[in-house]
């Protein structure tokens, strides 16, 4: 058995790792983990997204040195349920649910978690966004009834107090899928949100980022979201997720959120602005997914029936190609990558597209049964 072990180095990737070794199967130790830092071994947001693993998996055996700088993770079964999370606040609850996206339609129950803690933070992709790109994602993947992804609560950082809802159902195979032409953007939706500060705020931001955007499009709808009470958490803030939709049911999303209590303040103006331009580079990168979800789409691709499977990327990410690699690791199964040079005469100029071609691996659910 130990021929199927992997080693690595280091703290990077972390979630990828623990990640495709629980679909694979296949054991995993990580050394060196900031082994020269002045404060060594795994943080706290990392041993949080373990405890989350193991709630998740049925006899999982986890064993962490006492300098906390060597992980050994022996995967158990996916097992699912309903299961309530506190995230650690360092980092937000999508660093948290997008490993849950990946995992949960392979388990042996549907899953049904409530995860606690920051909901939009400047680091990670929001719930929002999640909610607005992954999902439908999944969707053309065949998970789609009762994929759900409810914000209850919201929480800024530092303080969090947020509270999501995540709903999947599970399947025992996935679709293949081939989509190659992501179309053109017919409308812009999105949601501003302010939580903690006036209800002005959200507005302006609207306002602002409809001042670029307007130019390019008219149908543009950006919904405002101003939590009171209980369900604003702990911290003040506000932000702006923008969503670019085209006719073929492709979804590009940039997001900005305001810097935590205690840095220095932005103004809801710039943020807007800001973010708008964001979503324009977004869909000048272009591509089928955008580049949050590159690995999602490309994880699905590979676990798929044994069949071919195409889509058109913009940009790989440099995240994306660091999975790519774990994925010849833990399941021998390369991409074929071809680059599309834009064409020059067409209107839509963009950035250098990649095509990914993959067979799927046939991976399927073995405890759900066939009835």
């Amino acid at each position: 058995m130990a021929s199927q072990g992997m080693t690595y180095e280091g703290c990077n990737f972390f979630r990828q790792r623990l990640i495709l070794a629980t679909l694979s199967g296949k054991r995993v130790k990580i050394r060196n983990i900031r082994s020269r830092d002045d404060n060594p071994g795994l943080r706290d947001f990392e041993a949080s997204f373990i405890r989350l693993l193991d709630k998740i998996t049925n006899g999982s055996q986890i064993e962490i040195n006492q300098t906390g700088t060597v992980l050994f993770y022996q995967p158990g079964l996916l097992y699912g349920g309903s299961v309530e999370h506190d995230c650690n606040t360092q980092r937000s609850v999508g660093y948290y649910l997008e490993a849950l996206l990946m995992l949960a339609p392979f388990m042996k129950n549907s899953l049904k978690a409530v995860l606690k803690g920051v909901t939009n933070d400047q680091n990670d992709p929001s719930v929002d966004l999640l909610k607005a790109t992954a999902v439908p994602l999944m969707k053309k993947f065949g998970i789609d009834v009762g994929v759900e992804i409810k914000v209850t609560k919201r929480g800024m950082a530092p303080g969090g107090g947020g509270e999501v809802l995540f709903t999947c159902p599970v399947r025992r195979t996935i679709r293949p899928i081939q989509i190659s032409d992501p179309g053109k953007i017919k409308r812009i939706r999105g949601t501003a949100y302010s939580v903690r500060v006036s209800p002005q705020m959200a507005n302006r931001i609207v306002d602002s980022a409809r001042s670029i955007l307007n130019k390019f499009i008219p149908d543009i709808y950006i919904y405002t979201d101003h939590m009171k009470g209980a369900n604003s958490g702990k911290s003040p803030g506000f932000g702006l997720t923008l969503v670019a939709e085209t006719l073929n049911g492709t979804f590009l999303a940039a997001e900005m959120v305001s810097p935590p209590q205690g840095q220095e303040p932005m103004l809801p103006e710039d943020l807007g602005k800001a973010c708008a331009k964001q979503l324009l580079e977004e869909v000048y990168r272009g591509g089928c997914v955008d580049s949050n979800n590159q690995s999602l789409a490309l994880l699905y691709m590979m676990l798929g029936q044994q069949d071919v499977s195409k889509i058109m990327l913009g940009p790989l990410s440099p995240y994306t190609i660091e999975f790519l690699r774990h994925i010849r690791d833990f399941f021998q199964i390369m991409f074929k990558i071809e680059t599309k040079a834009p064409v020059e005469d067409e209107e839509r100029k963009g950035g250098e597209k990649v095509l990914m071609t993959c067979v799927g691996s046939g991976y399927t659910n073995i405890s759900k049964t066939t009835k």
